[in-house]
């Protein structure tokens, strides 16, 4: 038995998608219908199914058409939310691209909406496949290690050269995508982190809006997070380095993880250093710390993988690997960062969602048209260091 799946939205990521069902890499999901506003992407999804399956100019007209038991919707990020209802109103289960939505204020609704439902709900955030994300999340959540202290992340291996923002229309504008590195890679770095570590309490952040670009959405971000349990963490992204690093670090009061070159290493203090720190007699003296690389073992499916755990989902109740509610979690660090930036100031969680989207509204009013020939892109290699 297989899921019968519509893709609303066929552009790099959907172009992905697409030709992984057709060329039968899911094996409980068959594709029955697409929706793309481009005419010239139809004949090309046509070419591709050889006529076999439904196409549409408007993924609203998809939905409603009864050709499919769920969609995935791959559109620009302000029709997640919007496209999500949709399909729940019409009894559809609904697989979402990341970001869940531009603002939380209609995530939220949007989360709702897939409660009353009943419907499956799953978020496209393919890294927590990844056994190495999977390992940190168990450790963290294992208390083996003790509380955390310090959270980490310089996370510069998102390089984007010009062409790509010129690539497509919606491209790094605010109308159009509603923000630049935090909207478009970061949200799987910002799923990850608070799926690990857990939600701040307060972000206070400086987004450098087409500093490094041609562009009018942020390009280059530091934000520094407080914990409710005292811990303290840097989050540090851009999409002009190169070379970049990806190095994700956490220490904990008796040692600390590393993810870094596809390593996890672990450096494990003889006992806690918050007990050493009262009971020493030495100033200066340090506990001994043994290294050594902790074991990765796991298939890492990505994409696919999330795919076909969401068609289990419908088919056998299987557990999701990213529930769809989970996405606002992610939205509401960049909402935080970027308001934070806009108004130069500490902004305490939970956040204040109207206040926003008024901000937000201020930037789409001054937002640039953009005109041009889209391009599509093989999405191949482009996640950065261990992010496909």
């Amino acid at each position: 038995m297989k899921v019968k799946i519509g893709i609303v939205g066929v552009g790099n990521i959907g172009t992905r998608h697409l030709t992984s069902i057709l060329n039968g890499n899911i094996g409980n999901v068959e594709i029955t219908a697409a929706a793309d506003r481009k005419e010239e992407r139809r004949q090309w999804i046509d070419e591709c199914a050889k006529g076999q399956i439904r196409l549409f100019a408007e993924g609203s007209d998809l939905i409603s058409s009864g050709f499919c038991d769920a969609v995935l919707i791959a559109t620009p990020h302000y029709e997640h939310p919007i496209l999500a209802m949709e399909a729940f109103s019409q009894g559809l289960h609904v697989l979402c691209e990341k970001p869940a939505g531009v603002y939380t204020k209609i995530v939220r609704q949007m989360n709702k909406e897939a409660q009353k439902s009943g419907n499956v709900f799953a978020l496209m955030f393919n890294q927590r496949t990844d056994p190495a994300y999977r390992k940190m999340y168990e450790m963290v959540h294992s208390g083996i290690l003790g509380k955390i202290k310090r959270v980490n992340w310089l996370i510069t291996d998102w390089y984007r050269s010009q062409i790509y923002y010129d690539s497509g229309n919606w491209r790094a504008t605010w109308e159009g995508e509603g923000g630049g590195v935090l909207l478009n890679q970061c949200p799987h770095n910002l799923d990850l982190i608070q799926w690990i570590c857990g939600m701040p309490k307060s972000v206070q952040a400086f987004c450098h809006e087409g500093k490094w670009h041609n562009i009018e959405v942020e390009d280059d971000v530091t934000a520094y997070l407080e914990y409710p349990g005292g811990a303290t963490g840097v989050f540090i992204t851009t999409t002009a380095d190169m070379p970049g690093t990806n190095r994700f670090e956490i220490t904990f009061e008796k040692g600390k993880l590393v993810y870094e070159d596809g390593r996890l290493m672990l450096h494990r203090l003889e006992m806690s250093e918050r007990e050493y720190c009262f009971a020493a007699t030495e100033g200066f003296e340090k506990l001994p710390c043994n290294i050594e690389e902790i074991a990765i073992s796991g298939e890492n499916t990505q994409h696919d993988g999330i795919i076909s755990n969401f068609a289990d989902a419908i088919l056998h109740h299987a557990p999701l690997i990213a529930e769809g509610e989970e996405g606002i979690l992610g939205l509401t660090l960049s909402n935080a960062m970027h308001l934070s930036s806009w108004l130069n100031c500490k902004v305490t969680l939970p956040l204040d969602e109207k206040l926003f989207l008024e901000e937000l509204n201020k930037k789409r009013a001054g937002s640039r048209i953009k005109t041009g020939t889209e391009i599509y892109m093989d999405t191949s290699g482009s996640y950065g260091t261990g992010l496909t």
